[in-house]
């Protein structure tokens, strides 16, 4: 996963240590975001892209978009779920198919559809990447593209 946090970061001028107490954490975690040591939580990189007023699918390097109109900077962990279940049926793919494509139980897809809990970073980006996907269209962002070119 190639992420363009410090891209982003240095567009703008921001040091590492300014992302990390936006984000509420330590300089050292955040380094290790940038540098994909450890994969960025979508709560981090949500706020993230808020504050930079862009998108998770320009964050994840799946578009040059950097921001879709009408962005909705507020997100329904229910209409997530729904979201992540029409496409998972629009694609003829079963809960276990996805569980498998993604080496999860599929126990962990019945939650994120019910809403249980956010669909992590993860399993977000190999979703958007196999079946070109918007990362925002899932995560109840925007309601168009939904599929990337």
């Amino acid at each position: 996963m190639i992420l363009r946090l410090k891209d982003i970061r240095l567009e703008a001028g921001i040091t590492q240590k300014k992302v990390a107490n936006i984000l509420k954490i330590s300089e050292f975690t955040y380094s290790h975001y940038e540098t994909e040591y450890v994969l960025i939580p979508i709560k981090h990189l949500l706020t993230f892209c808020a504050y930079f007023q862009v998108s998770v699918d320009y964050t994840f390097k799946l578009t040059d978009n950097k921001l879709y109109p009408n962005t909705n900077l507020n997100i329904d962990i229910h209409k997530i779920g729904q979201n992540l279940k029409e496409f998972r049926k629009e694609n003829k793919l079963t809960q276990e198919k996805l569980a498998e494509f993604l080496n999860i139980g599929k126990g962990t897809i019945a939650d994120y559809e019910r809403g249980r809990y956010l669909i992590a970073t993860p399993f977000l980006y190999q979703i958007c990447k196999k079946y070109n996907i918007s990362a925002d269209y899932l995560l109840g962002k925007i309601d168009n593209p939904k599929y990337l070119p």
